[in-house]
């Protein structure tokens, strides 16, 4: 039906794939959410990409373990960094996530991504994530849609989610914020819209 297939490299083959351009891999690696929860992305080649995540006080959840959207969010950075790898724009349609094993607290969880299909419009990623033990904590299925447009990068340009809007130092600061009142919440809760009264 026309779709064009690419050549996918051979799982079998021990040969590493050349590493992707540094700025790709600097804007791939600028992610807010990535830095907040302390994952670190490692490596991205084309069809290939590692981060791992170190299991702190900040990514366990209520029982103790380490929290699914912290470990979905490690797959999640492998993901995007796989899918992008080729140089053209990514974006997720879906990731399917099986959580095998709890992450406990200390674990070094380090996750891989590899590319199973790619046609010129859709791609498929497995992603698995594993405990220094080599306990497998979780692995994921995952899709995305291929724009078609390729990264626009430049050597010295921040990523989008890193620019910095600059400062004027004298224009007036910005208003606070509300302090109670309708619609806030310390004030309690939310009025219904009219169209729900």
């Amino acid at each position: 039906m026309g779709a064009i297939i690419a050549d996918v490299a051979d799982p079998d083959s021990t040969a590493p794939a050349p590493d992707v351009p540094p700025a790709l891999f600097a804007a791939l690696a600028a992610d807010p959410l990535a830095a907040h929860l302390g994952i670190t992305l490692e490596q991205v080649s084309p069809g290939y990409a590692r981060a791992s995540m170190t299991v702190g006080p900040a990514q366990l959840n209520a029982v103790g373990t380490a929290h699914g959207g912290a470990t979905m969010a490690l797959l999640d950075v492998v993901h995007a960094a796989v899918s992008n790898s080729h140089g053209t724009v990514a974006v997720a349609q879906d990731v399917h996530t099986e959580f095998l094993a709890p992450g406990r607290p200390g674990d070094h969880l380090v996750a891989e991504g590899t590319e199973l299909h790619r046609s010129s419009r859709t791609a498929v990623y497995r992603v698995e994530a594993r405990a220094q033990d080599g306990r497998m904590v979780a692995t994921a299925l995952a899709r995305v849609f291929r724009t078609g447009r390729e990264w626009e990068l430049t050597p010295t340009a921040a990523p989008p989610t890193m620019q910095l809007t600059p400062v004027d130092a004298d224009a007036a600061p910005p208003p606070p914020p509300p302090v109670g009142g309708p619609g806030t919440r310390p004030a309690g809760p939310t009025p219904a819209p009219e169209e729900l009264r």
